[in-house]
């Protein structure tokens, strides 16, 4: 059985498109809120619009391959199970 492991990435809509930042989001806040400065994974600095239409935003490039890429490498927990 895998353990789900949370990403160490959020997605955030941002200057026109939906970027990943690894970020600290505000304790309790499930996205960061509009207004908030936040580094990119492709090196930009951007400020969040956490906007309806901000989310519906086509996806960085940049930011959508060095996402994958973390997730790739993240190790999985396996768990023998037992009857």
């Amino acid at each position: 059985m895998q353990v789900f492991q949370p990403y160490p990435f959020h997605w955030v809509p941002a200057a026109g498109q939906r970027h990943a930042s690894t970020d600290r989001r505000p304790e309790g806040a499930l996205a960061y809120p509009s207004g908030t400065s936040v580094a990119t994974l492709c090196r930009e600095q951007v400020i969040a619009d956490n906007s309806e239409i901000g989310w519906l935003w086509p996806t960085c490039d940049s930011c959508n391959t060095e996402a994958h890429r973390i997730a790739r490498e993240l190790p999985t927990t396996t768990t023998a199970r037992s009857n």
